[in-house]
């Protein structure tokens, strides 16, 4: 057997070099954007969830979030372009992502009051981002934000990793619309969107391998603890 073959027989042996690969990608896109050097991004944007899909792939993770991931690779890279319809296109690419996540995440219950909290959240940003927005952009991503905000809500059904990641998914997105909107910005807010993305596709992965969870769906108990194994 040659070693292209024990690699493939034992994906496992990928596990740790994956993971390497995926924090030192997201080392380089985050100082890329942070000291303004925009070939980094270029470069390094396009190879995170790849790395995190074969990652979740070689820990034999579940295909939806497989599925998942390479969604929102497809959207990280068409957002790369400046252009209206790929940025259309790529929130469409997020929206299946996360079409695939609420398929993961089965129909285990989530608490009433997180999904108060969660319309509560989106209600209110809408209806004070929509006058900002322009007009074109406003009904495609109201119903993306219902879709994401779905997403969050029931991320805490694959425990705490999860949930977090879910509501940083949220926020990174929240950061994108107040861009578009033309709010007031952090310093670096390129870097506060990607470090919130990154964090939140990881910590959803987490989530998604801790043990007990199942391969389509996940087991009863919502809000179970998860753990971090490499």
């Amino acid at each position: 057997m040659s070693a292209a073959d024990a690699v493939w027989d034992r994906p496992e042996r990928l596990v740790r070099p994956l993971l390497i690969a995926f924090l030192a990608a997201c080392a380089v896109d985050l100082v890329g954007v942070l000291a303004g050097i925009p070939v980094a991004h270029l470069v390094a944007k396009p190879m995170l969830m790849p790395l995190l899909a074969g990652y979740a792939a070689a820990r034999r993770g579940p295909r939806p979030l497989i599925a998942a991931l390479l969604f929102g690779w497809g959207g990280d890279t068409l957002l790369l372009f400046d252009a209206d319809a790929a940025f259309l296109i790529g929130m469409g690419s997020f929206a299946a992502g996360h079409v695939c996540y609420l398929w993961l995440f089965g129909r285990a219950r989530s608490p009433l009051s997180a999904g108060v909290v969660y319309a509560a959240v989106l209600i209110t940003f809408v209806a004070l981002l929509w006058s900002g927005l322009p007009a074109d952009l406003r009904i495609p991503l109201t119903g993306y934000s219902l879709l994401l905000t779905a997403m969050a809500y029931r991320a805490g059904t694959l425990g705490r990793y999860a949930a977090v990641g879910g509501a940083l998914f949220l926020l990174s997105d929240a950061l994108i619309a107040t861009g578009i909107a033309d709010w007031p910005q952090l310093p670096a807010p390129d870097f506060w969107v990607m470090l919130t993305y990154v964090a939140a596709q990881f910590l959803l992965t987490v989530g998604a391998l801790a043990p007990g969870t199942g391969r389509i769906g996940v087991t009863a108990g919502a809000y179970r603890e998860g753990s971090i194994n490499i």
